[in-house]
């Protein structure tokens, strides 16, 4: 009885606590010792559990053999099986804690996660998940919840990083329809926007489909544009994505699949891989998580084969993940046990049972020190065999990096790191740590990548979608200017330059483009280019195609090619030819450039005269005749004339320097003159943009241009001054009947319109001003067309070998205009072309005067006789210095006035003089009786 009894009860015990070997094992063996549970959660039978159930329970033997940790407990694991169902995974969780467990390790399964996560936070027990990577677990909604493993949300950055380096602008994102599916695509479509990219399609399907439903969604997505495929997907099933993919010919060339950790999760778990699944993976870019190859990884690795309970010979980064949360959970306990924290557990009067209810909610109980002992776990800091052990603010592993994977042949190969450090780069992530962060574009690198089809050439990433419907273009139906675009009765339906830009376009691309043209308007009037433009940006036409203006306000709303001709807004306005005027010679310089040239005339003059007026007998004389000559000289020099020369090496040095300018001068005016006597000049009184905007007068605009809005809402013109014109002869009528008989004092528009209308008027119009706006023409596509960027990179091909210049020549040829419009006054030489030459020529007229004087003064200094005079009686002192003073200014200009020839042969004869009176004093003293 007592056997069949013990029997009995072993029986109901075990199923409720599924005890790992080393759980048994502290109980039986170490009586002695105090005993605490730690619980385990997951799906054991799967690609994660099966490697994280041996790393978990041999973490658990290592702790407890470990006499550094815990020295006086010992962790007694208890595992429950989730079985990959949210319903019985929350069943196994209740029953967990049942066990009064102070820590939870796992789940793996996102969706469990959320659910138990309210359950440890009402009991106070922290949850340390090794594989649960959903990004919004980490909400403040779950405190107790602590992931031991890297988030998605940097996987998913990782994955927008790739999608930047490799150019591509949109992806599809092929998901599981759960929490960790939608969360991390998510997270998928912020880093892309971040990139200017985007998802364009998102392919969920439900947890488990069958294969027709997987065949389904990919053969809808097959006849989309993009064919860069992000598949986020559990590992136990993603092989089923590529399987059917494979079977649908998406395996080839031209396709780009992007998996995320799951992949490698599977492969590297996998003891061996047959060659048939290999085959379905060929090409694929795959990301794994980034753990270092330290000594504790090694020794793990090399543990593996030995290690209980392992039913594969190899294992993924989550086994790693698993061992070093256990050890975390154990480092954590030992802290706060040694910090005085005590494993105690009280009832939550919240939970009771009710009448024959059989939940037994009494048995769950709140850990008393919970909080105590996740703050510490919080902050742990050591180094396990996954790498370094230690959260940031958000709660997240800190140094996130994940491989670079390319599957090919029979395995893998690494083309380079992510990390959150330094992006995308070909350097472990351990060595560029200690480096300053470098995110920019051009220290991105990867090694090469063989895509599917065997291709090292990188896929464009988007192709016509295989639905059978062509590009839809709208084409403006204009009644003026037909050259650019209109109507035709030809097979496609339209004609001009325009389209044949386009055409030529298209047939550069390295693939067909099938389209079609659709006019847009009514054909009576030209269409509101502003609403053809929103149109294509509502997705009623795929693109627009005609002379179409890129402004600023259609660029925020779609992308337009590279321009194919340049444009802008110009004035034209009526003309009459200029008579010439009598004082056309005058015409050459403003009045400020006459006056500073007469001026320097005179003053060269003045400066010649003084530096040889007291050594060329040529400017002396009367002063009458000095005056004149000084007149004469200066103004002679004008046509190199003068007859008087120059002996002075300053006077010289002034001359040459003032001929040098003089000769500037000249060139320049008869240059100026012969332009303006020999040119037929036109005239009118609207002198350009800034005229009409002070005038009052009506200005023509053409029918449907973006004119109109610029001039109002740039310029502040009245929307009244404004006349909408619709064709070529409404121009001329217009401008011919002018403000006073019902037309317009000018007319603004494109500059690739007015000249045609010009060549068309006999030049009795012309534009005036200059172009106030500069823009050009382009073809608008939606917004993040990638057919945008490839006719940027064909028309500038079609301007570089010469085809974009013919077909100008082709449909806009026109005649010239020979005469200009007058711009005289704009155009006249002004003190700005030649303030240097003055300058130079005034400081050589300084210097040379400066010069003079000096000399001037040190000979009349030797030459004054007052020096000499002394002993003279002063009466007043006063009236003797004032008429000192007076005398001393008329003597020195008396000596300037005197030869220079004069002037040394007095000073050599006062010295000889000086000489003999020194002489005959010396003789007298000698001679006198001692």
């Amino acid at each position: 009885m007592k056997r069949t009894l013990l029997l009995v009860i072993f029986c109901m015990w075990v199923p409720m606590n599924v005890l790992g070997r080393t759980g048994n094992t502290s109980v039986s063996s170490s009586a002695k010792k105090n005993v605490v549970n730690i619980g385990a959660l997951f799906t054991l039978n799967s690609v994660i559990g099966r490697s994280a159930k041996p790393a978990i329970m041999a973490a658990v033997e290592d702790v407890n053999s470990d006499s550094g940790v815990l020295p006086e407990t010992k962790l007694n694991l208890i595992l429950h099986d989730t079985n990959c169902s949210g319903f019985l995974g929350t069943v196994e969780a209740l029953q967990l804690m049942e066990k009064d467990v102070v820590v939870a390790i796992g789940p793996q399964s996102s969706g469990i996660a959320h659910v138990i996560s309210h359950v440890v936070n009402e009991l106070h027990v922290p949850l340390l998940s090794f594989a649960a990577t959903d990004p919004s677990l980490a909400a403040l909604q779950y405190p107790y919840f602590l992931r031991t493993t890297q988030s998605d949300y940097f996987q998913m950055y990782a994955i927008a990083d790739l999608v930047e380096y490799y150019g591509w602008r949109e992806v599809i994102a092929i998901f599981v329809d759960d929490d960790y599916g939608r969360s991390g695509i998510s997270i998928l479509g912020d880093a892309l926007a971040k990139k200017r990219a985007k998802i364009s399609y998102k392919a969920p399907f439900p947890p488990k489909s069958p294969n027709t439903t997987i065949n389904d969604l990919l053969v809808g997505v097959n006849l989309m544009e993009s064919r860069v495929y992000v598949v986020h997907v559990n590992p136990d099933t993603g092989l089923n994505i590529f399987a059917e993919a494979k079977s649908l010919g998406m395996m080839s060339s031209s396709y780009v699949w992007i998996a995320t950790d799951w992949l490698p999760s599977y492969l590297d778990s996998s003891e061996t891989v047959d060659t048939d699944t290999m085959n379905l993976l060929q090409g694929v870019i795959a990301l794994r998580h980034h753990t270092p190859d330290t000594d504790l990884k090694k020794k793990f690795t090399s543990r593996w084969s030995g290690l209980k309970y392992k039913s594969s010979a190899s294992f993924n980064s989550y086994a790693l993940y698993a061992y070093d949360s256990v050890w975390l959970a154990a480092r954590a306990l030992d802290t706060y046990l040694k910090e005085g924290g005590n494993i105690s557990f009280s009832n939550d009067p919240r939970l009771h049972d009710t009448n024959g209810s059989s939940l037994h909610l009494t048995s769950l109980r709140i850990f008393d020190g919970g909080q105590q002992f996740l703050q510490t776990i919080f902050g742990m800091n050591f180094t396990g065999v996954s790498g370094k052990i230690q959260f940031d603010k958000d709660k997240n592993l800190m140094d996130p990096a994940y491989d670079i994977l390319n599957i090919g042949g029979t395995g893998s190969r690494r083309i380079g790191y992510w990390s959150n450090h330094s992006r995308l780069s070909i350097i472990s992530p351990e060595i560029l740590y200690s480096k300053p962060p470098n995110n920019s574009t051009s220290n991105q690198h990867l090694y090469s990548v063989i895509w599917p089809g065997e291709t090292t050439a990188t896929p464009r990433g988007w192709v016509f979608p295989n639905n059978g419907k062509p590009l839809r273009i709208a084409v403006p139906n204009r009644v003026s200017y037909k050259e650019f675009v209109a109507k035709d009765s030809g097979p496609s339906g339209v004609r001009g330059y325009c389209i044949d830009v386009f055409e030529a376009a298209i047939n550069l691309l390295p693939y067909a483009v099938p389209h079609t043209y659709i006019l847009y308007g009514g054909g009576k009037r030209n269409p509101v280019y502003d609403d053809l433009v929103y149109s294509v940006a509502a997705n009623k036409f795929d693109a627009a195609v005609g002379d179409i203006t890129i402004v600023t306000n259609r660029t925020k709303i779609v992308d337009f090619t590279q321009p194919y001709m340049e444009s802008g807004l110009v004035v034209v306005a009526p003309v009459k030819e200029l008579k010439s005027s009598p004082w056309a010679f005058l015409k050459p310089f403003t009045v400020e450039m006459w006056g500073l040239t007469g001026g320097f005339f005179l003053l060269v003059g003045a400066v010649v005269w003084i530096l040889e007026h007291r050594i060329n007998h040529e400017f002396r004389g009367p002063p009458s005749q000095q005056l004149i000559t000084i007149f004469w000289f200066s103004f002679s020099t004008m046509f190199f004339s003068h007859r008087e020369n120059t002996v002075s090496t300053l006077g010289r040095l002034v001359l040459i320097i003032w001929l040098f300018v003089v000769l500037i001068i000249n060139s320049s005016y008869t240059a100026s003159l012969t332009s303006i006597l020999t040119v037929q000049q036109l005239t009118s009184r609207i002198e350009g943009i800034d005229t009409l905007i002070s005038s009052t007068e009506p200005i023509g605009i053409q029918d449907g241009s973006f004119a109109w809005n610029y001039l109002i809402d740039e310029l502040n013109i009245a929307a009244s001054r404004l006349v909408k014109l619709k064709s070529q002869a409404d121009y001329a009528i217009a401008l011919q009947r002018g403000p006073s008989g019902g037309g317009v004092a000018a007319i603004v528009d494109e500059l690739p319109y007015i000249e045609l209308f010009l060549s068309s008027t006999n030049c009795k119009f012309r534009t005036v001003g200059s172009e106030f706006t500069k823009s050009g023409w382009g073809f608008a596509f939606q917004r993040d067309s990638p057919l945008a960027v490839d006719l940027s990179t064909a028309i500038l091909q079609l301007s570089e070998n010469g085809d974009l210049q013919k077909i100008h020549n082709k449909w806009l040829t026109r005649t010239e205009c020979s005469m200009q419009i007058n711009q005289v006054d704009s155009n006249q030489l002004s003190l700005m072309s030649f303030w240097g030459l003055f300058l130079i020529c005034g400081i050589a007229c300084f210097i040379a005067l400066t010069i003079f004087f000096c000399r001037v003064i040190c000979q009349y200094r030797r030459f004054s006789p007052e020096a000499e005079e002394g002993g003279v009686e002063e009466i007043d002192p006063s009236r003797s210095r004032r008429t000192m003073r007076t005398s001393s200014f008329k003597n020195l200009m008396g000596f300037v006035d005197r030869k220079e020839a004069d002037v040394k042969e007095i000073i050599k004869q006062r010295s000889s003089d000086r000489k003999r009176q020194a002489s005959h004093s010396s003789d007298g003293q000698s001679n006198s009786p001692s």
